[in-house]
């Protein structure tokens, strides 16, 4: 449990001197700076990964439309997945002296420089989504977000099942497509489903070929394109997320082979145009990544802006989904 008090005390009367400069600046809506209570309202740089995936365009979505709600004068920047970009915009809310900040950040690694900066600045930051690796746990407040590593747990025993189902026996070959190398989702989810494969199938699971998608589906249909030309016997496919599942799917249709039948495919997500190719038998599995953090951040964005206690690490309620209840769910998807 972090107790951001009496760090916190200070930043609120920073954001008041400053309060003229971040309301010049331009803001998502015009009447932000006051909340309905005619109360300044809290001002949230927000830094965003990117729009690389329908999951990132739910979460994006997610939060602006909890900042409006909330009453929260939000300041949005996409870094278009460059690091560089992200860092200059944290920088960017320092100097306007913004009440809190959060972003998603691009990789795990090269955070410090920046956040030691927003601390001597007495602005608190939230993590959402994805997790850093700093010298200093002190630099951050919290993170809002999923555990990756339980995310990849869950997609191997999703596997299993799968398995068992479509009645496999002999040798799993499988295709991982990754991640953006170095983010956080990318290492963990990895990091868990290995886990699960050697404590349990060391014997008949093999990892025959491993590459980053970036996350996207067209990363993800030219890496299993180049994957069936140099293994054509691979019968599993593991995505990191569902949009390099969709693009997979379109490499093996092109070598004439039948997505979720010859080559099975777990993937990670729970975006809706992942929940429509496993209606439509195609992905077997998709162990479900909540993208709706909007109103958990908002809610965290509020108490440490108060200086309330907050747990060091704010999970997201998950579930997971095979083909035979896609059709089902399809219709309560909200991303």
């Amino acid at each position: 449990m972090l107790n951001r008090r009496n760090f916190l005390s200070a930043a609120v009367g920073v954001a008041a001197v400053g309060a003229l400069s971040a309301c010049a600046k331009k803001d998502d809506s015009p009447a932000a700076s006051t909340g309905a209570d005619g109360k300044k309202a809290i001002v949230l740089g927000f830094s965003q990964v990117g729009s690389e995936s329908g999951w990132r365009s739910a979460n994006t979505d997610s939060v602006k439309a909890s900042a409006k709600t909330a009453g929260v004068n939000l300041k949005f920047s996409d870094a278009q997945q460059k690091q560089e970009n992200q860092i200059s915009a944290i920088r960017s809310y320092i100097t306007q002296k913004v009440d809190v900040i959060a972003f998603s950040p691009v990789v795990v690694t090269g955070w410090d420089a920046v956040l030691k900066e927003a601390k001597a600045a007495k602005i608190p930051v939230v993590l959402t989504d994805r997790s850093v690796e700093t010298s200093d746990e002190s630099l951050y407040v919290t993170l809002v977000g999923s555990d990756f590593t339980v995310e990849g747990e869950r997609a191997a025993v999703l596997l299993e099942k799968v398995l068992a189902t479509a009645g496999h026996k002999g040798a799993v070959k499988i295709a991982q497509l990754e991640g953006t190398t170095g983010a956080a989702p990318a290492i963990e989810r990895a990091k868990g489903f290995k886990k699960v494969m050697d404590e349990k199938h060391a014997a008949d699971w093999k990892i025959v070929a491993s590459q980053t998608g970036d996350f996207t589906r067209a990363g993800g249909k030219q890496v299993m394109a180049a994957f069936l030309q140099a293994h054509p016997d691979i019968n599993v496919v593991f995505a990191h997320n569902d949009d390099m599942a969709i693009g997979a799917i379109q490499s093996i249709e092109a070598a004439g082979k039948k997505p979720g039948k010859d080559i099975l495919i777990v993937s990670i997500d729970g975006v809706k145009d992942g929940f429509v190719a496993m209606s439509e038998g195609k992905i077997n599995a998709i162990a479900e990544c909540n993208p709706l953090l909007g109103d958990q951040l908002m809610e965290v964005v509020k108490k440490v802006h108060a200086g309330e206690t907050v747990e060091r690490w704010i999970k997201t309620k998950e579930g997971d989904f095979t083909m035979d209840q896609a059709k089902a769910a399809l219709p309560t998807r909200k991303y």
